[in-house]
């Protein structure tokens, strides 16, 4: 059992016999093949347990990412301990308070904390890892076919029940693959959205960056001003594209970063359709509209639009 393993890893790191209770608290992520726990004990501040399976390549990936991160000072949790034979890693625990819990806030209050996010990307541009350090096959234009047949698959297919044969067969999609396939030289995280950015000490710290490969910058960029969990409004998305140029100097070319968001959107329904069709989460089930509602927006005009209309109107 994963929790089993976690607790014999955790008893371990702290040297305590049976008699010394340590309890585990389930902490609910939408990462597959994960157990994610808080660990609580007398002796130690608590600390976060990770188990974790083959079901996603990255997930070995956690470890050596957090450690390369720490090592080029981004904001990462410490890793404290890990077990590779149990596949467990005990973790710096940053708390509970992410992006997405201040949604409600003014906008102006949450700005410095989205500066701080967007430092992090920015540094991460600037990363660089060792020729022999292993990372996740990058973002080419097989991984963009990849997503958007994701979203063909469980959006479209099982989530919709419609015919996707036109989707399938639209050369716009190949395009737009290839377009951003193009480049992928620098570090993104790639999963770059408002759960996976957790506040301590009013600086944001990134979590789930197993997926750390190279693409392009504008990727995470989208994720985060287009994300359907914060549902930015045009004039907040402005206001985060001027925060950006203000931290580096240059803000993402229009046509290249809807694109990019077109992109990070297909792979978020698809993510969506899976999770509510497949595993009955129905939290994702409001934010499959919003995310229609942006990707719609983001294809105004472009080869994307007239294929992709009766199927983002079909969602409710």
């Amino acid at each position: 059992m994963p929790t089993d393993s976690i607790l014999s890893t955790a008893r371990q790191f702290l040297g305590v016999d049976p008699t010394i209770p340590v309890t585990l608290e389930p902490i609910k992520r939408g990462a597959s093949g994960r157990t994610i726990v808080r660990i609580k004990s007398p002796i130690h501040e608590p600390f976060i347990g990770v188990h974790w399976t083959d079901e996603r390549a990255d997930n070995k990936q956690f470890v050596p990412v957090a450690q390369f991160l720490k090592k080029c000072r981004l904001r990462v949790p410490e890793i404290l301990h890990d077990s590779t034979k149990r596949r467990v890693a005990l973790v710096e625990d940053l708390g509970n308070l992410d992006l997405l819990s201040l949604k409600d806030r003014p906008f102006a209050e949450r700005l410095p904390y989205y500066r701080s996010a967007f430092e992090q990307v920015d540094k991460l541009f600037y990363a660089k890892p060792p020729k022999d350090f292993e990372l996740m096959p990058p973002f080419d234009a097989a991984l963009y076919r990849w997503e958007q047949n994701y979203f063909i698959e469980y959006l479209v297919e099982e989530f919709l029940g419609m015919d996707a044969a036109p989707l399938k067969s639209d050369p716009a999609f190949a395009a737009l693959a290839e377009r951003l396939g193009t480049a992928s030289k620098h570090l993104v995280h790639r999963d770059f959205q408002s759960q996976n950015l957790l506040i301590k000490d009013d600086e944001v710290y990134l979590i789930d960056f197993q997926g750390l490969r190279r693409g392009r910058q504008e990727y995470d960029l989208a994720s985060l001003i287009f994300d359907p969990y914060l549902d930015h409004s045009a004039d907040e998305r402005e206001q985060l594209l001027a925060l950006w140029e203000d931290i580096a100097d240059e803000r993402p070319e229009t046509t290249l970063f809807h694109q990019c968001a077109a992109q990070r959107l297909m792979q978020a329904l698809g993510a969506y359709g899976n999770i509510v069709r497949n595993r009955g989460d129905e939290w994702y089930r409001p934010h499959i509209s919003t995310a229609a509602k942006l990707l719609r927006e983001v294809t105004v005009g472009t080869d994307l639009e007239k294929p992709l209309a009766p199927y983002l109107a079909a969602i409710p």
